[in-house]
């Protein structure tokens, strides 16, 4: 019962006021500055720029992309990803030109934003984008490995490693301390005893290991070398300087720089959607305003920008509801830089060092490549960060992409060729079986696994393609030929989805055309794979068309019979036991010691209604009574549904009751035209009058139905389903279960023209592909309540 009250949205209810946002804003922003500025002060170290452009950077990616971005919850600042890129730049070009290369990049992220380019960046590999970023850890690593050993980073990948046991033989005491001692607390924080308290776990392990150490450093006078800022925030403000020359290299420095961090952020704001439920990343507008945040720091002296994925899962962690998370805590940062910039020339390099190893170390992901292992693309991954290390980042990211294209052309037309001896076969019979797409190339393979079959041998070809080109064809067409001119029998057994079916309906027809093809055999009939029925045997290759198997004009994918070419009963069960038994097998186990169905489902006896394709139901689902007409005459002398209807309530507990109807119904016409006759069919054909008599005075389901242009039969079909499931609820059984709650009435009704299901709901039927349809669980028929059948949800493949 409702009031006159005035009903809130559950939509707004859930939004917060800003004054809640705020609550959880500030506290968020708090923390993300205290993550940030360690974190900003080791990225400058790595990329060899001025600390002060970390904090510039950090600063306005706050303030900046924050704002503008399409992010709400997503932190912006410099990123370990480009540390590689920029410490390249900056001993090319030097500082300045390295600015402007950031303001370019910049400029180009907002025609990227601006034209809507933005989701193409997801089009890059993520085995290339992890290896690169793994790449990139492993060159920070082995870099600053040296520093935490009190030692110098050398100047490339391969002077670092062979450098390094020298570093390991002559350890420089304190500052070695240091760093390790950084890593330590790095890795030991996040594995606190679940005891500790929450407050104690809360504190950002960047934050704590800089200080803490920092402290200790600064309390004992270590002599380490420290960090030097040499100058305030507000001095290190200098314009970007165009290059003198080397206008190629500076593009190609736009481009690396406004790609890799349009893809950095892009993916990171695509990780923090699935990390709240709150609104979803505009990655267009995201493009811009990383764009005006990198256009922005360039001009001031800062590094490049990228949304980063660190800083952004603490905001999450933290509470944060909206963007001023992000934009406070550019607030702090810019407090930071100008008021207490002296703290930070206390920091031992080696302490930033040590934060940097493990920054480095996280980039590279385990969970990454067991992912890519399972997916065929570690080698892209590996390929990426080799190049990437050992060479340059730009070369390595084309290396992977470039493997990444030759893995995805292999896929495309490489087949899998396996040959099966008859020892290993249901039949006895050698099997060649190929799978994937049949091409040229696949060629000089297909020609040797066949000539693995002995001469004369029977043979099956099972084509599980779902593309053939014209001379694979050619090339088995001949070897059939000449395997059966040696006295050799070929049954070749087409079962992919080749593109062939509909291929009669085009006007080229040439190999390369590309359309739908047949459903899977167990959703399509005979006629269209059984080679003998109504359809002729051998293999044919049509005029305008490639390689159609066993097939006359109007059919594809044909399965040769052999000896049982007219019994498509037999064929069909010896298709089922070479492909569907092994599958269905565990399931059918299952129900060997009995069956527990959900529905009783009283359908038509027409062969086009199948109700376990129509309700994706498998074994064990559905206890099905067919018979003309889909009747239910439990109040007569006929007790065949009566019965069943009575065992699926009182034995089987089934909670639904279904009865399904169908267009074009035979039964339907024979009983509007009373054409039934006076023998057996005629009487069973009265269990329809009351449907008749009901569709005459003008039923509700009729008179609905005829407004959508519904034949007279087709409507007749529909008040039948109507008839038969109140019929149904006038049983005792049926009555007592309803009474009781047990049970809930359907009704169905399939158009078989369109393969549409359709569920009475009240005094209609609805398509059944609506989201949301009626789930009672009793009452009577006609109920909305009580005349739909739930859709399960179903897992996708």
């Amino acid at each position: 019962m409702t009031t006159g009250a005035t009903t809130v949205p559950s939509s707004d209810r859930d939004t917060p006021s800003w004054r809640e946002k705020l609550r959880a804003d500030i506290p968020a922003s708090l923390v993300v500055f205290l993550v940030a500025v360690p974190l900003s002060l080791g990225i400058a170290v790595a990329s060899d720029a001025p600390l002060t452009a970390g904090l510039i950077a950090a600063a306005v990616g706050g303030l900046v992309a924050g704002a503008l971005g399409g992010s709400p919850l997503q932190v912006s600042g410099p990123a370990a990803g480009l540390t590689v890129v920029v410490a390249d730049l900056v001993g090319r070009f030097g500082w300045g030109v390295t600015c402007a290369i950031t303001v370019a990049a910049g400029v180009l992220q907002i025609l990227f934003g601006l034209t809507k380019t933005g989701r193409a960046a997801l089009a890059i590999s993520p085995a290339v984008v992890h290896g690169m970023l793994a790449g990139i850890g492993v060159t920070i690593v082995l870099g600053q490995l040296h520093v935490v050993l009190g030692g110098e980073q050398q100047d490339d990948a391969i002077a670092n490693i062979l450098a390094l046991p020298g570093q390991l033989l002559s350890l420089h005491g304190a500052a070695t301390a240091l760093g390790l001692a950084v890593i330590a607390i790095l890795l030991a924080w996040p594995r606190l005893p679940q005891g500790t308290p929450g407050w104690v776990r809360g504190i950002p392990a960047p934050l704590l290991a800089v200080a803490l150490v920092t402290v200790i450093a600064s309390v004992f006078a270590l002599p380490v070398e420290r960090v030097e800022i040499g100058g305030s925030v507000l001095e290190a403000i200098t314009p970007p300087v165009l290059p003198d020359g080397q206008w190629g290299a500076f593009a190609v420095g736009v481009l690396t720089i406004a790609i890799i961090a349009s893809v950095e952020s892009l993916l990171s704001a695509v990780a923090v959607d699935r990390m709240h439920g709150g609104q979803k990343s505009n990655l267009d507008r995201e493009l811009v305003g990383q764009g005006a945040g990198n256009t922005l720091s360039g001009l001031l002296g800062g590094l490049p920008i990228t949304g980063v994925i660190v800083r952004s899962s603490t905001n999450v962690a933290a509470g944060a509801k909206s963007r001023v998370s992000a934009i406070l805590h550019g607030v702090w940062i810019v407090v930071f830089s100008v008021a207490l910039l002296g703290l930070v020339q206390q920091i031992p390099m080696a302490v930033l060092a040590g934060l940097l190893v493990v920054i480095g170390a996280r980039l590279v992901k385990l969970a990454h490549m067991r992912e890519l292992h399972r997916h065929g693309e570690l080698p892209v991954y590996v390929v990426t960060i080799l190049g990437v290390v050992f060479t340059d980042l730009l070369t390595g990211v084309i290396a992977g992409l470039v493997l990444a294209l030759l893995l995805v052309l292999r896929r495309v037309v490489w087949a899998s060729i396996e040959v099966q001896e008859p020892s290993a076969t249901p039949e006895g019979d050698w099997h060649v079986v190929v799978e994937g797409a049949l091409c040229f190339p696949s060629i000089p393979r297909l020609a040797r696994r066949l000539g693995q079959v002995p001469a004369g041998a029977p043979v099956v070809i099972d084509l599980v393609t779902d593309y053939l080109d014209h001379a694979a064809y050619d090339h088995l067409q001949e070897w059939i030929e000449r395997h059966e001119q040696g006295g050799g029998h070929v049954r070749v057994d087409e079962v992919g989805t080749m593109g062939l079916l509909d291929r009669r309906t085009t006007t080229n027809g040439g190999p390369g055309d590309r359309r739908p093809g047949p459903v899977p055999r167990f959703l399509s009939p005979w006629s269209v794979w059984q080679a003998g029925h109504e359809a002729r045997r051998g293999w044919t290759m049509e005029s305008g068309h490639d390689a159609q198997f066993g097939v006359g004009a109007g059919h594809g994918h044909a399965l040769d019979a052999g000896e049982d070419a007219d019994d498509p009963i037999l064929t069909g069960l010896r298709e089922y036991h070479r492909r569907a038994a092994g599958l269905v097998a565990p399931y059918l186990s299952d129900l060997a010691d009995g069956q527990s169905p959900y529905a009783f489902f009283l359908t038509c006896s027409d062969s086009r209604v199948v109700p376990n394709v129509l309700t994706s139901s498998g074994p064990g689902d559905l206890f099905t009574v067919r018979n003309v007409g889909n009747l239910a005459p439990v109040e007569s002398t006929d007790d065949s549904v009566g019965a069943s209807v009575e065992y699926a309530l009182d034995v089987l507990e089934v909670p639904t009751l279904v009865v399904c109807g169908h267009s074009g119904c035979g039964a339907m016409t024979a009983a509007l035209r009373g054409t039934g006759g006076e023998g057996v069919l005629g009487r069973w054909l009265g269990g329809a009058r009351e449907s008749v008599s009901r569709w005459r005075s003008g039923h509700a389901v009729a008179a609905e139905a005829a407004t959508r242009g519904a034949s007279d039969v087709d409507q007749l079909a529909m008040v039948n389903v109507a008839v038969q499931l109140e019929r149904l609820a006038r049983h005792p059984a049926v009555a007592r279960a309803i009474e009781e709650g047990r049970v809930r009435l359907v009704g169905l009704y399939f158009d078989i023209a369109t393969a549409r299901m359709s569920v009475l709901e009240g005094d209609r039927f609805i398509p059944a592909s609506r989201d949301r349809l009626g789930a009672g669980a009793s009452g009577t028929p006609g109920d909305p309540a009580t005349s739909a059948i739930p859709i399960p949800a179903v897992d996708p493949v």
